[in-house]
């Protein structure tokens, strides 16, 4: 079960002037290599997110919407066929990689009032006031700058726009993220503290810094079950983003810790 929440921490002050620069680049390269697992994997076992995201935000035709984090597409297409070709919607991800197969996703016969574009949470490139709703699903606890997504977040929103985000539960609630700290205790620690799938298991701090935009956020919880035939199928599917990063060795130690 996999409790999904909308989102949270502190704003970090970094010791090395370029931190957070340092931070996108690795999160960049982690995106980067599992680009084509994740379209191939992660789409179908995440779907029911999607659904939940997209039925919360109860999107009309005509509107503007921005897909941040939109990863290999699925949500940003979802939006798309709902608020049809009076309507549009722009799928932002920092990784270049899953731009593009986004992109390949579309070129394939998707929506026409459909884009994408590569850019950040702390920077979204739109202007002001430009969209009726945010979406962003399993994307916000990567976000370095909470404190400046926050404010892009409001900027791009128009009068009465509306923010809806999906995040991870605790490790404790939620197998995903139990297995991708399993996972990292083999791996490099990350050159940014606080981001990660259960960076946003507790969300009282993002909620404030909403509030500070002018944002008023409120969270809900909805528990999700996902399927696996096997503890192998499980672990491939739920550290992936994790053991990509480490050798075969290690990948093969974390495994076998894991199963312990």
């Amino acid at each position: 079960m996999c409790p999904d929440k909308v989102m949270r921490p502190d704003k970090e002050q970094w010791s090395v002037p370029n931190q957070e620069q340092v931070g996108r680049e690795w999160q960049s390269g982690v995106w980067q290599r599992i680009s084509s697992l994740y379209h191939d994997e992660w789409d179908e076992r995440f779907a029911p997110v999607v659904d939940v995201v997209i039925r919360r935000a109860g999107l009309v035709a005509g509107e503007g919407v921005l897909d941040l984090g939109s990863g290999t597409g699925s949500v940003a297409m979802q939006a798309a066929g709902l608020v049809g070709p009076t309507g549009r919607v722009v799928g932002v991800d920092l990784s270049k990689e899953m731009v593009e197969v986004a992109r390949g996703r579309v070129a394939e016969g998707g929506p026409d009032n459909l884009t994408f574009q590569q850019g950040s949470g702390e920077g979204i490139p739109a202007s002001d006031q430009s969209f009726d709703v945010v979406l962003s699903s399993l994307t916000l606890m990567y976000v370095i700058d909470r404190t400046a997504a926050a404010r892009e977040i409001a900027r791009v929103l128009r009068p009465g726009g509306r923010l809806v985000a999906a995040v991870w539960g605790r490790p404790d609630e939620c197998d995903i993220v139990r297995f991708q700290q399993a996972a990292g205790q083999f791996g490099e620690t990350p050159p940014v503290p606080g981001v990660g799938p259960g960076a946003l298991a507790d969300p009282s701090s993002f909620i404030e810094q909403l509030d500070d935009a002018g944002i008023n956020a409120k969270v809900e919880t909805e528990s999700i079950d996902f399927e696996f035939a096997d503890f192998q199928s499980a672990w491939h599917a739920m550290a992936g983003v994790t053991i990509s990063q480490l050798s075969s060795e290690r990948r093969q130690e974390a495994h076998v810790s894991s199963w312990n």
